[in-house]
């Protein structure tokens, strides 16, 4: 079964994994930093934010995977996942700033509204639904 928002969202957030680890790495060339922040306060900024991306994305695709199998795509689905691509871009921004920036407020925030609403739709699936969800084709030859 296809999967086209998981498999957009999970494209999109490869990328965006690639634009957070590049931006350390331009300042790691410049600065010949080979392991650490080497005492860059920047450095260590970006590297947190792209950390950051790798402690919240992963699940939240899981999520995101495990409830398109189950009911499908929606507009709702797209939209949660545009919000997501949208928060964690404003993170990266945000984290560069030395204070607290709307951005990075913001992109946390977002992220963790779409883990907890994937979480919850996830339960409401599991436990909520009165019907029974039908196996998938290649599942269901195996009954």
């Amino acid at each position: 079964m296809l999967l086209p928002i998981t498999l957009t969202l999970a494209a999109a957030c490869a990328l965006i994994n690639m634009w957070l680890g590049f931006r350390c790495t331009r300042i790691r060339i410049a600065s010949q930093v080979m392991h650490g922040d080497g005492g860059s306060a920047m450095l260590a900024r970006r590297m947190r934010a792209h950390a950051n991306f790798i402690e919240y994305v992963p699940v939240t695709l899981i999520l995101f995977g495990l409830v398109e199998l189950a009911v499908g795509a929606s507009i709702w689905l797209w939209g949660a996942a545009l919000v997501l691509v949208l928060a964690r871009i404003g993170h990266g921004f945000g984290m560069d700033a030395d204070k607290p920036t709307v951005w990075r407020a913001g992109g946390a925030l977002l992220t963790w509204a779409v883990m907890v609403g994937m979480a919850v739709t996830a339960l409401a699936i599991a436990y909520g639904a009165t019907r029974e969800v039908p196996a998938p084709p290649a599942m269901a030859m195996i009954r």
